[in-house]
């Protein structure tokens, strides 16, 4: 195999800033035998994203492209930089438009992957779109992955779930990493933070309308009537942030809420929280649940997170959005104190769900290296 040319696999992004998928993809990217496997980015992130630096250091390519639905440009960056043995594209329905191009460009292996369960879908034209490209991904991928079931059939529709090329990929975590306190940096971190001895309330994401911070602001104004002294994290950027600062403001409890931005020491803020609140509208996984989870914190999250996400081991506390914030802080108040210690009991949740990073490596290098191809060639082929 050493004399062999690496698979060269070209991932298809919205742009490698922090969050789930972009960040699962570095796991796998940071731990795959790059002897074996090479991997190449396009993005349409018009600035330097958050991983691009570490991706360029571990030898792969960031191709940033602005013209999100040209086939043509695809077909000819694919030729440009490659040849590609496999386009893997997490970029929803546009997903349609990579294998299009793939498929033109002569790449055989295109595999589809579904990450989310809901898109703006308002408006004829929308639907129009989505129903044409779920039949375009289905007619030139050769694999669909999807990280729920929910997932999958959002992306894929019922007949893509329904087919032999269709199988649940779990997201996966170095979760071994977040299974220790890292004692130094959490107390460094508490002292700067001035969380102190006080209940740390935490979430994790970007400042999108999906995370629902207004929601959680509110729920942590119904737990500031019963402890004055808690505190609030939120880690993470985006379109929103400025909004809810300005909320946190009005309410009038600054003191009480930390904004830390986008941070690498993730284990360090898992482990600086009490309860983690995740009361997504929507969500495919809910990936920051499981590093949560590994960290043993107990998670009260909203219906809108799948099944999937849970481990088992009795970490997780789902409630409807409907039912309240004094529903939603009274639920919080019962979780603080039990945070699980039991290691072992954390890291056999993970193996029975298959959310273990070598397993994931090891489904990769199979669907990577099987030219699955024929059969969509010349079925693609009526088409032409």
């Amino acid at each position: 195999m050493d004399n062999e040319k690496p698979i060269r696999v070209l991932q298809v992004v919205g742009g490698m800033n922090r969050a789930g998928t972009e960040t699962m993809l570095m796991n796998i990217y940071r731990n795959i035998d790059r002897r074996k496997v090479q991997f190449d980015f396009i993005s349409y992130y018009r600035d330097e994203a958050h991983y691009d630096s570490e991706i360029r250091e571990l030898g792969g390519r960031v191709i940033q492209l602005t013209k999100t639905n040209s086939i043509s440009e695809l077909v000819r960056t694919m030729k440009e930089f490659g040849p590609y043995d496999v386009v893997h594209a997490h970029t929803l329905y546009h997903s349609g438009i990579a294998f299009l191009a793939a498929f033109l460009a002569g790449v055989k292996v295109r595999i589809a992957h579904a990450h989310t369960t809901l898109d703006d879908e308002n408006g004829l034209v929308r639907k129009l779109y989505i129903s044409f490209m779920r039949y375009v991904i289905r007619m030139f991928s050769t694999n669909l992955l999807a990280c729920s079931e929910e997932a999958g059939r959002y992306l894929f529709g019922r007949k893509g779930i329904s087919g032999g090329d269709y199988s649940f990929f779990p997201n996966v975590i170095d979760y071994k990493q977040f299974l220790d306190e890292p004692t130094s940096q959490l107390n460094t971190f508490k002292l700067e933070e001035g969380l102190g001895k006080r209940v740390v309330i935490g979430h994790i994401g970007r400042f999108i309308d999906a995370k629902n911070h207004r929601f959680l602001l509110e729920i942590m104004n119904c737990l500031l009537a019963k402890d004055p002294s808690m505190k609030l994290l939120l880690v993470g950027d985006g379109d929103n942030k400025s909004f809810i600062e300005k909320q946190v403001k009005q309410l009038g409890f600054e003191e009480n809420v930390s904004f830390v931005g986008i941070r690498d020491d993730i284990p360090t803020m898992i482990h600086a929280m009490d309860v983690f609140v995740f009361p997504s509208t929507y969500e495919g996984l809910g990936m920051v649940l499981l590093e949560a989870q590994a960290g043993g914190i107990p998670c009260v999250v909203s219906q809108a997170i799948q099944p999937e996400a849970d481990l088992g081991i009795g970490l997780m506390t789902k409630l409807s959005l409907e039912e309240g914030t004094e529903v939603w802080a009274s639920k919080i108040l019962e979780q603080i104190g039990k945070k699980e210690r039991n290691k072992q009991k954390i890291i056999r949740g993970f193996e029975r769900k298959g959310y273990t990073l070598q397993g994931a490596l090891s489904r990769l290098m199979y669907l990577y290296k099987t030219n699955n191809g024929d059969e969509h060639e010349k079925y693609a082929n009526r088409l032409l």
